[in-house]
């Protein structure tokens, strides 16, 4: 797979010949501060990924070299387009009509205050970027290309970080054309919502979905070797608080079985390029145990994850690792979720993410423990598997779900809480949150929009991730949060529909 930290992102400046070489020149020494001061801030708050500068751009024939040239480049992930002057529109037609990258247009300017007792005629021509990026924009607009703005002074942290967002967003949607995910078996049976059509994801986001017979996994497990698995429990050892329990050596054999499964699954991802994959408990004919702490592992690295065949949820936690990639921050991250059950108090209305083994270690609030315990489905060995609690604060799940005309998004913001009371016997991690705006109105809103069980939970990422990578891929998002209304989101479901049937 591609390394996430190759990719950058081409700034093109735009202005035009009738200002004079003098003039020009000034404009190349800005927009290259620019660039430097964003790459390599004094607070050292750096972009996500790299800026590269590129020559001015003053005519037709340069701005459509430059796009095509970026379309080609397997490095850059988009591009960023600033006025610094007046560029005419009608000379980035030709060049925007074969754009395939990302596009995001800053609107700013080089200066960040107008210098009253100074400013001439000429510091004002040289300083349109007010001119130029409505000019800009009105093309864009009329071209009906999809695009982000920000606006604001490119010195600012704020601006900074929008940039960024965007910039992971982007990696994200350019990944996805990519994007393998591997089934191991199909989805569960009579299942709805794990369905969908993986021609039009394929059509849409660049998403492959092959699959593999479970025999696969099972030829990949048989290749491992004892010293693997022994070093591989050295890691387990370290990283996690291991619960021997009454039979220490009957706990072990379990979790060596599990990291047979990891060793496996590694080879197996390597050998076909997946960087998400599924698995389903009905089919896991020949296997000792469900993969459990294994999933849970390969999760914690980066890799997209989700039960019973849920293509579609593996691949948007692969999505949101991807946005969150070189982000830190002690139980921080993203993992496969699955609504699980309700606390119906009034008042204190809850809903606990859970699943049956599989939740990320990197939204936990402590050390996860590494327990063996029995599983009452699949039909299997006692699997080992990791639990703990979920880091509370502000966090947002999200489902990918196929409306049969399009792909939909609906995401939620949450408030994930420490549980008031301990868990004695219930011994797969879990999370436990208060979803906004209340939980009527969430749940209501959720499943009017058709929202799945399923999902990719984060407390790391916020919807501006969401919005800009749904605006990139041009698929549809409903968020659901502080200030949503049943009847609003009703009207926005219907506004909606009538847009996409438009759009097909």
């Amino acid at each position: 797979m591609k390394e996430l930290s190759d990719y950058e992102f081409w700034f093109l400046t735009g202005s035009q010949d009738l200002y004079g070489r003098d003039t020009l020149k000034q404009v190349a020494e800005d927009s290259k501060k620019i660039v430097n001061s964003l790459n390599y801030p004094t607070d050292n708050k750096k972009l996500a990924y790299k800026l590269v500068w590129k020559p001015t751009l003053l005519d037709s024939e340069s701005i459509t070299a430059t796009i095509q040239k970026a379309n080609a480049s397997e490095k850059c992930a988009g591009i960023v387009c600033w006025m610094h002057t007046f560029s005419p529109a009608k000379m980035w037609i030709r060049g925007l009509n074969t754009l395939t990258k990302p596009l995001l247009q800053l609107n700013t300017q080089f200066n960040e205050k107008i210098p009253y007792s100074t400013m001439d005629m000429d510091f004002m021509n040289l300083n349109q970027s007010a001119h130029g990026d409505r000019e800009f924009g009105y093309i864009t607009a009329r071209m009906d290309i999809k695009r982000k703005v920000i606006a604001g002074h490119w010195s600012h942290e704020s601006t900074r970080n929008r940039i960024s967002v965007w910039m992971r967003a982007a990696v994200a949607a350019t990944e996805c054309k990519n994007m393998v995910i591997a089934r191991l078996g199909d989805n569960m049976r009579d299942v709805a919502v794990t369905c969908g059509d993986k021609v039009e994801a394929m059509m849409k986001l660049g998403w492959n979905v092959p699959y593999y017979g479970i025999g696969d996994l099972i030829a990949c497990m048989r290749k491992v070797k004892t010293p693997a698995i022994d070093e591989l429990m050295k890691v387990y050892e370290s990283k996690y608080n291991i619960v021997w329990g009454k039979d220490p050596a009957y706990t072990k054999a379990h979790i060596r079985e599990q990291a047979r499964i990891e060793l496996g699954l590694r080879k197996f991802l390597k050998m076909t390029g997946a960087s998400a994959f599924t698995t389903n408990f009905q089919d896991l004919w020949g296997m000792k145990q469900l993969p459990g702490l294994a999933c849970q592992r390969l999760m914690e690295e980066g890799i997209g994850f989700a039960g019973e065949g849920d293509w579609k949820t593996a691949a948007m936690v692969r999505v949101l690792k991807i946005m969150a990639n070189g982000m830190t921050g002690d139980g921080k991250g993203v993992s496969f979720m699955e609504d699980y059950t309700y606390n119906l108090e009034p008042g204190n209305m809850l809903n606990l993410g859970a699943h049956m083994l599989e939740v990320c270690p990197t939204v936990a609030a402590d050390k996860p423990t590494i327990e063996v315990h029995p599983l009452g489905i699949g039909g299997k060995q006692d699997p080992a598997r990791m639990v703990f609690n979920g880091k509370e604060g502000k966090s947002m799940v999200c489902a990918i779900v196929d409306m049969g005309d399009r792909l939909r998004i609906v995401a939620n913001d949450l408030e994930t809480i420490t549980p008031p009371e301990k868990f004695e016997k219930l011994p797969v991690a879990r999370v436990l949150w208060k979803p906004l705006p209340d939980f009527t109105t969430s749940s209501e809103a959720w499943i009017l929009a058709g929202g799945g069980h399923h999902t990719a939970y984060t407390n790391l990422l916020d919807i501006e991730y969401l919005r800009d990578f749904a605006e990139i891929t041009g698929i549809e998002l409903v968020h659901i949060g502080e200030g949503t209304t049943i009847p609003a989101f009703r009207n926005e479901l219907r506004w909606n529909e009538a847009y996409w049937s438009m759009k097909k």
